[in-house]
């Protein structure tokens, strides 16, 4: 397959990284598009030089971003880069592995309680409606993509509440990783409802400015979240080994 082949592992670095980064440098190359299948992972064991379990965790990595989807018995498909996300990833230089994923997961929970103490404490009166519109359209939503839109947007008005806007931008730079994250929880869920119960005593500690109480729900909320999120991690692949 042209564009594949033997991969240098650097020692300091989980081989799965490099395949990771040398499966972007793949698609990139304009060699499969969106919606088109990927190499098997026999196939790309077999180009790289490397065993099929780190072929897994290169396009684990891959999925969580968003880049590519498994489907049960039919391979890995590129799901385009039409989204902001890709060039961020290029950007970050993530890629991913699991150790980074779950740093990841770790800072942004953090970041969240933090900007969610801040907004309670911050917030205007326009800054609380902002909050109240999305939470409302998380209450409405009928779709995943409404829900996902809905939540980001209620996350992203809570951190401009805090009135730091370091913080804002922080989590604003990984709003199309999150996106990602939330939109894949929530195809694993049989309802929006735990999520969407889980963001209103949030709301209701920044309406009654109580710091302790918004940042305690937050946190909760975050920890509940990232569970649901790496749990759908271990679900990630189901590639057709024998293709």
């Amino acid at each position: 397959m042209q564009g594949l082949g033997p991969v240098q592992i650097a020692s300091h670095e989980p081989a799965s990284n490099e395949i990771a980064r040398a499966l972007l440098d793949y698609i990139l190359s304009g060699q499969v598009g969106p919606g088109e299948k990927l190499p098997s992972e026999r196939q790309l064991s077999e180009s790289f030089g490397v065993g099929r379990s780190v072929i897994r965790e290169a396009l684990k990595s891959l999925g969580l971003l968003g880049l590519v989807e498994f489907r049960h018995g039919g391979g890995t498909y590129f799901r385009g880069a039409e989204s902001d996300l890709l060039p961020r990833v290029i950007e970050w230089g993530l890629l991913l592995g699991e150790r980074h994923t779950t740093d990841l997961v770790e800072a942004r929970q953090h970041l969240e309680k933090i900007t969610t103490t801040l907004a309670a404490a911050r917030r205007s009166d326009d800054d609380l409606a902002a909050i109240e519109v999305a939470l409302e359209s998380m209450r409405a939503a009928r779709t995943t993509e409404e829900f996902v839109t809905a939540d980001v947007a209620f996350h992203l008005a809570v951190a401009d509440a805090s009135g730091n806007t370091v913080l804002a931008n922080m989590l604003k730079s990984i709003s199309s990783l999150l996106r990602v994250w939330i939109h894949r929880v929530m195809e694993a869920e049989p309802t929006f409802d735990v999520s969407f119960h889980e963001h209103e005593p949030v709301f209701d500690a920044i309406r009654r400015r109580d710091p302790d109480a918004a940042g305690g729900h937050m946190e909760k909320h975050m920890a509940k979240a990232s569970a649901r999120l790496i749990a759908t991690l271990g679900d990630s692949t189901s590639i057709d080994a024998n293709t």
